[in-house]
């Protein structure tokens, strides 16, 4: 047991998120960068904003989609980028883009763990509430304030990225209205967030959400995010919209950039 948990953190410290040098080849798109003075989190913050070309030529508000692992040297650029394709060959509609940048990325996206194993990923850990917090209070209102922005809100992110938005999904629906996690790291906390899902779900809100969500071959991933498929499945709540897509061809460090088309995609589109 100890062996196979030394290769899970491994392979989690090594592919937590893409490689700088996958992510530098990635142009960076024309973007606004701000500073914002957390007094939730104690520190400054990075911030990174993409709007389309619409924005700029007409007065209409967007919708925002937001995005862990924001900066400029993680996944802000290929995100962008995607983004402004898909919108440019009309397959979404105009959307923002608002990425935070890390600064103790495995403090900000892991809920507190019972697991001794779990806590040597990083010196500080279970940090996701204040930063889901910090979000809430000093993002939300930032952004609203300095763009136009309609109500509907999204987050995508992958691996512990992945896991706060799940636990957000669960634990604060009413956050966002779109939600696309790719291999989410749910193995935390000795699967919490797939134990206690059906608790959750029981008191989900009457207004519809979205959730798209993916498993690449990793079989410490995608062993829960099956178990959380089949939840949803029995679940079967009137008011998610919900896809799962496993992907056994996709690697762990492969599944964020091969799914992150069809995953917009499905989620601006879906009737």
């Amino acid at each position: 047991m100890k062996n196979w948990y030394f290769i899970l953190l491994l392979h989690f410290l090594v592919y937590g998120c893409n490689s700088n040098a996958q992510q530098q080849q990635d142009p960076i798109p024309v973007h606004d960068s701000l500073k914002i003075d957390s007094k939730i989190l104690g520190e400054v913050r990075t911030i990174n904003i993409w709007t389309p070309p619409q924005y700029a030529q007409q007065a209409d508000s967007l919708p925002v989609i937001y995005m862990p692992d924001g900066g400029i040297n993680e996944d802000f650029p290929h995100i962008a980028n995607t983004i402004a394709a898909l919108i440019e060959s009309k397959q979404i509609p105009p959307v923002m883009l608002v990425g935070i940048e890390n600064i103790q990325r495995r403090k900000d996206l892991t809920g507190p763990t019972e697991v001794e194993e779990d806590k040597k990923v990083a010196p500080v850990i279970g940090g996701a509430e204040k930063f889901r917090s910090f979000i809430k209070q000093e993002l939300f209102p930032e952004i609203n304030k300095r763009y136009r922005t309609t109500e509907k809100k999204g987050i995508i992110g992958e691996s512990l990225a992945g896991l706060f938005i799940v636990e957000t999904f669960l634990t604060n629906p009413d956050m966002f209205d779109y939600y696309i996690a790719m291999d989410p790291s749910m193995w935390w906390n000795n699967h919490y967030l797939v134990r206690t899902a059906n608790n959750y779900l029981s008191k989900f809100p009457a207004n519809e959400k979205r959730l798209w969500f993916a498993g690449s071959k990793a079989k410490d991933i995608s062993k829960y995010t099956n178990d959380f498929s089949k939840i949803l499945a029995s679940e079967n709540l009137s008011t998610l919209k919900w896809k799962y897509s496993p992907e056994p061809k996709e690697q762990h460090q492969t599944i964020y950039r091969a799914t992150k088309e069809k995953a917009l995609i499905w989620i601006f589109n879906l009737k």
